[in-house]
């Protein structure tokens, strides 16, 4: 029998199973609260967007020289967004995606550092950490740039960073290292050595690797002796390493001959074994993202994901393309099954700066952060501005 919790119009009766005391009441960001809504127990509920502070983070006007360019350019001044979360002396940072407003082929994308000692008031670093250079992956990385980073931690202290290599036509999920965040080494496609290279050239992105969350760090753990990670923006499939480095999808048991029943971007991609689909009727019809670092928990491994809704097949009381947020369980010993998963989303664009933007109506989760005894989700938000939303 599953475990719920009952909501009575927006107001939480009990806390999950992470226990992270205490939030700022602002507004909440548990949607339907006209009607009985009956919230999973595993999930990571309630949270409350910080409309005292939010947007956190705004397009800026930093100056840096573009190596590829070979000229000054204004990084950050179009969009920032989608930014993945790393507690470290005692201070949040954010690894965010800025757009500058001259490349193609929709401003050029680079990985800005940010931090700060309350959550909510950041100080960026002057110029980004990680973007397009005249390195291996320039012809990967040009002039699309450096998307969307997720970050996590080995039991070492080292971090990786998986992000999407955009050459402005194809996405492909890379991996970078670090000891200090400032400084970054990349290696390139995930998938480069699995199955000889046959999914080099799919299009990947969203690497959220499977977590323990404990005293502000995200540390990769193994499951079975691997190490898991959820990836993809139509479906959600799965992938597994030794090394944190080196990827390999998980792929259908050779005695399964059934077809992928949606079509990806015009690539075959029968063999992949998809995690989790979009639902037809409801706010993730139309694709389904990896959010932040799963998190592993004593109930199984929960996952915080992005869902887009297109009315025709799907939610018909939100806006067309309308991006909400949602959670689902897997199997702690079988990562790619799942247990349950959150019949309605439990954020969606509702202020004025997740409405309007680069990208209409979207409020996309990306970093999360045990912080001051609190769980910070932070989110991009329109595609254009940063904002935070706490358990």
């Amino acid at each position: 029998m599953k475990k719920y919790i009952v909501v009575f119009a927006g107001c939480f009766l009990c806390f999950a199973l992470v226990s992270c005391k205490g939030t700022t009441q602002e507004s909440s960001t548990t949607d339907k609260d006209s009607a009985t809504i009956a919230q999973p127990l595993w999930a990571l509920l309630p949270f409350t967007k910080l409309d005292s502070a939010n947007p956190v983070m705004s397009p800026g006007k930093a100056s840096f020289t573009c190596p590829v360019r070979k000229q000054t350019v204004f990084w950050e001044e179009k969009d920032v967004f989608n930014p993945a979360a790393v507690v470290r002396n005692d201070s949040v940072f954010l690894l965010y995606r800025a757009q500058d407003n001259i490349g193609k082929p929709a401003g050029t994308s680079r990985i800005g550092l940010a931090y700060s000692t309350d959550g909510a008031h950041f100080t960026k670093m002057p110029a980004p950490v990680l973007y397009p250079d005249n390195d291996a992956y320039k012809k990967y990385e040009w002039e699309g740039g450096c998307e969307d980073p997720r970050v996590v931690q080995d039991s070492s202290g080292t971090y990786y960073m998986t992000y999407t290599a955009f050459d402005g036509k194809q996405a492909r999920l890379f991996i970078a290292t670090s000891t200090d965040l400032l400084h970054w080494k990349k290696y390139g496609c995930v998938f480069a050595n699995a199955y000889k290279g046959k999914y080099m050239n799919v299009w990947s992105k969203s690497g959220s690797i499977v977590s323990v969350y404990k005293d502000g760090k995200i540390t990769a753990v193994k499951i079975n002796g691997k190490y898991w990670m959820y990836w993809g923006d139509k479906y959600i499939w799965a992938a597994t390493s030794d090394d944190l480095i080196n990827w390999q999808p998980v792929e259908r048991d050779a005695t399964d001959t059934a077809k992928s029943d949606m079509p990806f971007y015009g690539v075959d991609v029968t063999r992949l074994k998809p995690v989790i689909k979009p639902r037809n009727g409801k706010f993730d019809s139309d694709l389904v993202e990896s959010g932040p670092p799963a998190m592993l928990t004593a109930d199984g491994i929960v996952l915080l994901y992005n869902g887009r809704n297109v009315r025709a097949t799907g939610d018909t009381t939100l806006q067309e393309g309308a991006y909400t947020s949602c959670q689902v369980l897997l199997d702690k010993n079988d990562p790619a099954n799942i247990v349950d998963r959150m019949t309605n989303y439990f954020m969606k664009p509702d202020k004025p700066y997740e409405i309007t933007g680069q990208v209409n109506q979207v409020c996309f989760i990306e970093g999360l952060a045990q912080f001051k005894n609190k769980l910070w989700l932070y989110y991009g938000t329109a595609d254009s501005k940063i904002a935070v939303t706490v358990k």
